[in-house]
């Protein structure tokens, strides 16, 4: 009866098994913070090996105590910085995470980060499954294109940005 049980419970499992097999990542990595900051972003890619379309509705990570979907749309002139529900990653293709397009946002950091730490991130999908990947911290260069360390609302240095959640 237990051999039943088990190979039952493997059946069941096994589908969710090789979905999440389908799923990786790549090149991920957290953007390093200044001491006083209180957000930064997770880059990197995503890719879906399988024949059909990934809904990531959700995402964690550790060191933050509130993570975000995000992307940059053009307003004009101006870019803007907004939360969305969804990213899809399409089959047999990849979702590219990095600075003024898709991102991970992380608020209200629980401490720094200092190059060298890793951060766990976990993906949640419209199908409730979990994907869990490390980025490591790091630091990157002050002419990128976005700072995720400013105060929402402000306009940079080098453009204008508006941030809306």
């Amino acid at each position: 009866m237990k051999l039943k049980a088990f190979l039952l419970s493997s059946l069941v499992a096994a589908p969710l098994a090789f979905a999440n097999a389908e799923i990786t990542t790549q090149d991920t990595y957290a953007r390093a913070t200044p001491p006083t900051a209180v957000t930064s972003a997770v880059f990197g890619n995503i890719h879906n090996s399988g024949d059909r379309a990934r809904n990531i509705v959700s995402v964690s990570v550790d060191a933050a105590g509130k993570s975000e979907l995000h992307d940059v749309i053009m307003d004009g002139e101006m870019m803007k910085m907004r939360h969305v529900d969804t990213f899809v990653i399409p089959a047999n293709g990849k979702l590219p995470l990095k600075p003024g397009g898709h991102h991970i946002m992380m608020f209200d950091l629980k401490h720094p980060l200092k190059e060298g730490q890793t951060l766990n991130v976990t993906l949640t999908f419209a199908n409730g499954e979990k994907y869990q990947f490390q980025a490591p911290v790091k630091k990157v260069m002050a002419g990128m294109s976005m700072n995720h360390n400013m105060d929402h609302g402000k306009e940079m240095d080098h453009g204008k940005m508006d941030m809306q959640h």
